[in-house]
């Protein structure tokens, strides 16, 4: 009987042996499995590892993007797929080894003023996240087919910033003399902060020398495509600065509407126009909000203001904003007299819905 006790005392102590070792080694395993998924996510529990925070993001939720992230790894960023060049200009010398502070400047976007860093890494961050979500956040405007024929028509497309599903849009165009599209400081924070609003905005990436024929097939893409977009078609707007505001002028003109397609579309419920010295007027001209510096070398401030008298004067509604002091390509103005400018012209257009 003693001996079978001792017997079970050694077989108990042995069993106990092998259970820990199992799962030592167990625990072993788990370890090198998470180390090596954290090698090749880029994550680690060190928070002095340089790898622990990624510059284009692996942590679901975090502020991945800041203004030493690079444009290499902004469009290399799988979320951005194939269109993360479309980000920045295409027709400017913008090198992979730029950061978003080195981009962020006159030197790249030139004629423009009041660019801030800050919000150049609040789109790409807002535009990451909208895309992690499962948002599409870009809608090619011509068909693989098309494409093929003209490829220069690869460069073209809409960045969506979705707001309030069934809601108006409106198609933001950044300017760039029709040299170049300016759109991280000329459309895309206008978009933004227009979806923040409730609304369904777009900024245009179009090609320079085919600008207006872009924007009437911007314009017909979202209405052929407005059920999967959840976009409201009735009051629609168009926007744009310098040369986009040319754009948007030429499009809100019902005629000039019809003559690039436009036949079955209705009109825009109002034109916002920044900065330009656009001059011509027509019976047939939308409802349009003007502003721009009294500084500014490029569109004079009282050559958009006759341009709007005469609209004024032709029974068009009108509102004109010229700032003291701001030269040209002032973008959302912020920290300037103009700030808050966009809300004046949000409030302009919806006094034009019907």
């Amino acid at each position: 009987m003693k001996q079978k006790r001792i017997f079970q005392s050694v077989f108990v102590v042995v069993m106990c042996i092998i259970i820990l070792a199992g799962c030592g080694k167990t625990q072993e395993n788990a370890d090198i499995t998470e180390k090596t998924e954290a090698s090749i996510s880029g994550k680690t529990d060190d928070p002095g590892d340089e790898k622990s925070v990624s510059n284009t993001g692996n942590r679901e939720g975090e502020s991945s993007v800041t203004e030493n992230t690079t444009v290499g790894e902004i469009i290399e960023n799988p979320y951005f797929e194939d269109f993360g060049r479309l980000l920045f200009p295409v027709d400017r010398t913008v090198t992979d080894d730029m950061t978003l502070a080195d981009v962020s400047t006159d030197n790249v976007y030139v004629w423009y003023s009041n660019i801030k860093v800050e919000k150049t890494v609040e789109i790409v961050n807002d535009l990451l996240r909208r895309a992690k979500s499962g948002e599409q956040i870009f809608y090619p405007i011509y068909s693989d087919e098309e494409i093929a024929e003209d490829s220069s028509k690869a460069d073209t497309g809409l960045f969506y910033f979705k707001g309030t599903p069934q809601e108006p849009f409106a198609i933001v165009n950044a300017g760039g003399g029709f040299m170049y599209v300016g759109a991280m400081h000329d459309s895309f924070p206008h978009a933004l902060e227009l979806s923040k609003k409730g609304y369904n905005a777009f900024a245009l990436i179009y090609r320079p020398e085919e600008p207006y024929e872009d924007l009437a097939q911007a314009i017909r893409y979202i209405y052929e495509h407005a059920e999967d977009l959840e976009v409201d078609t009735k009051n629609y707007s168009l926007w744009g600065g310098s040369a986009g505001a040319r754009m948007a002028a030429v499009l809100g003109n019902s005629d000039y509407a019809k003559s690039l397609g436009l036949r079955d579309i209705p009109q825009a419920s109002a034109v916002i126009m920044q900065y330009t010295g656009y001059s011509e007027v027509s019976d047939k001209d939308a409802p349009t909000y003007a502003c721009v510096g009294t500084r500014d070398g490029i569109a004079n401030w009282r050559t958009m203001q006759n341009r709007l008298n005469r609209l004024e004067e032709l029974g068009i509604p009108t509102e004109f904003h010229p700032y003291e002091g701001l030269s040209h390509g002032f973008g959302l103005g912020t920290g300037t007299v103009a700030d808050g400018w966009l809300d004046d012209a949000v409030a302009f257009w919806e006094e034009q819905m019907q």
